[in-house]
């Protein structure tokens, strides 16, 4: 096990030295120049643009640029926001807080979701039901996240008028205590909750419901029927519970992929998190913010594999014998 480990800390470090490494490449590279987008339209000279390059060190060698962007990484400097002009670190912070708000809801909301109406699922292999929640699994699945917070809104924030329409609390209200503000920032979570959560508890369905098909079909499963064991016993304890590695997995993998994958729910609901900020730095070519978010996407999600990786080897002793 402590050689496993050692291998996968190697691992894990060159693999975050690459992603550093790509994801400074990638905005120093990139066709456009943020400082003429910072000059457009302020009648700037040659003078005035030039020591705007002076100033955000664009002006020196690639390779100084990247020692410092490093240096100033390890001492936690993620730079300085051209659009915002302020450090890129509190900007982040904050929009990274009100990100894991919404994803650690509607994380919660899709594998409990899931994993049930997987279960369900199973139980019933062949039958009406277990057709129609496959078949309507893939179709959610299939639909663009965008468009399904577009219509959310239309239904439930225009016609019927129920929810509030974007943001994460109502402009310029007062709160008088801490839990009216914790409702107000409820009734805000509803629809875009909702729109990831119609989208993703797809893969989680289809996840749990063929670990467990697979898993009532074991010998085991066959002794404890024969046993006279309860069904529901059966199929919970004996079952579910041996057939919830793979949603483990998926579970890791899925939490980090998330926090990437707000851009469209979070700009279509105006949600402030790390999704609107990535769109808004986009349009801006802010290329500090931008760095600043991809990096820690790309290393939420390297370390979620790793995670993994060390948690499916704990939990299945098949692995360890690898």
């Amino acid at each position: 096990m402590v050689r496993y480990l050692a291998t996968k800390f190697v691992y894990l470090f060159l693999t975050l030295g690459a992603v550093l490494t790509t994801n400074f490449l990638i905005f120093h590279l990139m066709p456009g120049d943020p400082v003429t987008h910072i000059a457009r339209g302020q009648h700037l000279d040659a003078a005035a643009v030039a020591r705007l390059r002076t100033y955000y060190g664009l002006d020196r060698p690639l390779i100084d640029q990247f020692a410092t962007y490093v240096s100033h990484l390890l001492h936690g400097d993620f730079g300085y926001s051209f659009s915002y002009s302020a450090p890129v670190g509190p900007i982040v912070a904050d929009a990274l807080v009100n990100t894991v708000i919404l994803v650690t809801v509607s994380t919660v909301l899709v594998i409990a979701l899931g994993v049930l109406i997987g279960v369900f699922a199973a139980s019933r292999r062949g039958s009406r039901a277990d057709r129609g929640l496959v078949v309507g699994s893939l179709v959610f699945w299939s639909l663009p996240t965008f468009w399904i917070g577009m219509l959310l809104i239309f239904v439930f924030a225009v016609a019927l008028n129920w929810l509030p329409i974007a943001g994460m609390y109502t402009a310029d209200a007062i709160y008088p205590t801490f839990v009216t503000r914790i409702s107000d920032l409820a009734r805000h979570l509803v629809l875009p909750t909702t729109a990831m959560v119609l989208v993703d508890i797809a893969q989680f369905v289809l996840i749990t419901r063929s670990s467990l098909v697979s898993t009532l079909s074991e010998d085991f499963m066959t002794t404890a029927r024969a046993k006279g064991l309860h069904p529901r016993r059966v199929l919970w304890r004996h079952g579910v519970r041996n057939a919830l590695l793979p949603v483990v997995t998926a579970t890791t993998l899925y939490a980090s992929a998330t926090v990437g994958g707000t851009i469209q729910v979070e700009t279509v609901f105006s949600w402030p998190g790390m999704g609107q900020l990535i769109y808004l730095s986009v349009v801006r070519r802010d290329y500090p913010v931008m760095e600043a978010c991809f990096l820690i996407f790309a290393v939420v999600v390297v370390l979620a594999n790793f995670g993994s990786d060390v948690l499916y080897r704990a939990l299945d002793p098949r692995v360890r014998l690898t």
